[in-house]
């Protein structure tokens, strides 16, 4: 079923191509991420003008790289679709793979050298900058493998948080976002490390990503509403902070209360200042909040197009939206004990057809107590019969007597008829007693250290401390 939603909006998604400011958009991002949003792009848009303009600078961009592998791929894709300048180009190719493969050859044999000699930060080095050849090869399995190698040799806790955020890095690429919760609890968990706040927003950054995929959006939204503004443009090879702002938004629209979407969005100053980058989602954060829920989902409705467009959000814009629609839905009816289908959905804009289904849904699935009268088109309350719940209370704690009470007769007879086990004797045990007093022992234990508890928790529950 998720799949024949998001093919349902890939053409929203490819309609955005007519304001989507692609340069502005893509000028947030170096590296790696350029060019899969890039390419991620190309591929919502497919037969649309912005698919050839993603390609294009795609293109220039691996140009700048020794990536070949994914430079061909993207020539492929163009197909000659922008002229003779974005053909193949087989000697820049030819002469990259020659240049790659003899800088690979070396830092292999200088590796190699430092094992020899025995040199741990000299090991630890050769196997990073492999990582980093491999990595700007576009060999992401190499890269990862290389940078965890390093993880034996690291002395201090910078190199271990250096390795920590490059194969988080490594892994959100490969999508084995196992590896990214374990890196990122590594590098919280190393000494100093929360008194750099550049690189606890990085990982947070990081962690606010791997619940996203993970469809865990309360948790993913804690996570970007904790990341500082003092992140900046240093992580721009996996995000950007305005995507921080939008992820950490829409995740806390669907999934938080009213509460803690005041205190960890709206009085949250770090967070605050990240919303700054994207006033669209301020906008839509406020107006939700406020009630003002036809004017949010408005809003939500016209950042559509754009979130399809981003890798990272795109296949859980349905999600997302529902879950938060089904919140302004819970949220208007709370306060009222009928309300007006038609004046319920001229303040949400919807028909009123759509609307009475979705309530039904939220009825059936418990999110609501009420009941739709269709005829009138009213939404009836469902108030508790505090009298129906007090005889209910009443009931549970008979039935609680009556069970403790035949536990206590058994516990009677057992010890009158002596079935109980005997202890060995001697100092802690009970073999020198008699009958007799074992039943009194039995009787005491039931009346005073069990029968005071049992009569003192029965009390408790009616109400009465005996």
């Amino acid at each position: 079923m998720a799949s024949s939603m998001e093919e349902d909006n890939q053409p929203v998604a490819a309609e955005a191509g007519s304001s989507f400011d692609l340069e502005a958009y893509i000028a947030n991002y170096t590296g790696h991420a350029k060019v899969d949003r890039l390419l991620f792009i190309a591929e919502r848009s497919s037969g649309k003008p912005l698919e050839l303009e993603a390609l294009r600078m795609a293109h220039d961009e691996l140009k700048k790289t020794e990536n070949t592998a994914r430079y061909q791929e993207v020539v492929a894709r163009i197909d000659g679709r922008l002229g003779s300048a974005y053909t193949p180009d087989r000697a820049w190719v030819e002469n990259t793979e020659r240049r790659s493969a003899q800088k690979g050859e070396r830092l292999e044999s200088e590796l190699q050298s430092f094992k020899a000699a025995l040199m741990k930060e000299s090991i630890r080095m050769g196997h990073s900058d492999l990582g980093d050849w491999a990595y700007e090869r576009g060999d992401l399995q190499t890269a990862f493998k290389c940078y965890v190698r390093t993880r034996d040799y690291c002395t201090t806790s910078r190199h271990v948080v250096a390795m920590c955020l490059a194969v988080i890095r490594t892994a959100l690429e490969l999508g084995n976002f196992v590896h990214v919760a374990n890196y990122v609890g590594k590098a919280e968990a190393t000494p100093d490390v929360s008194n750099d706040s550049v690189t606890m927003a990085k990982l947070r950054a990081a962690s606010g990503i791997n619940l996203l995929h993970s469809r865990k959006y309360k948790q993913a939204a804690r996570k970007f509403c904790e990341v500082s503004p003092d992140l900046g443009t240093s992580y721009s090879d996996v995000l950007a902070l305005h995507d921080v702002a939008v992820y950490g938004s829409l995740c806390a629209l669907a999934s938080l209360d009213r509460s803690e979407l005041r205190s960890r969005v709206i009085a949250n100053i770090g967070f605050r200042e990240v919303l700054e980058l994207a006033p669209e989602m301020r906008e839509l954060v406020h107006a939700f909040y406020n009630s003002q829920y036809a004017a949010a989902l408005r809003l939500l409705e016209g950042l559509k197009p754009a979130l399809l467009l981003d890798m990272h959000v795109a296949e859980h814009v349905p999600a997302l939206y529902a879950a938060i629609r089904h919140r302004a839905l819970c949220q208007y009816v709370q306060p009222f004990s009928s309300v007006d289908l038609a004046v319920m959905a001229a303040a949400l804009n919807t028909p009123v057809a759509e609307l009475e289904k979705q309530l039904a849904g939220l009825i059936m699935d418990g999110a609501i107590s009420a009941r739709i009268d269709s005829a009138t088109k009213v939404l009836y309350a469902s108030k508790a019969d505090a009298r129906v719940t007090t005889f209910q209370r009443v009931l549970a704690a008979g039935e609680a007597y009556c069970r403790d009470t035949r536990a206590l007769l058994l516990r009677a007879n057992l010890v009158q008829h002596d079935f109980m086990q005997a202890g060995l004797g001697g100092a802690g045990g009970g073999g020198g007693r008699g009958r007799k007093d074992r039943l009194e022992r039995g009787l005491y234990d039931m009346g005073m250290g069990g029968g005071g508890g049992l009569m003192y928790g029965m009390g408790r529950s009616m109400g009465v401390l005996i």
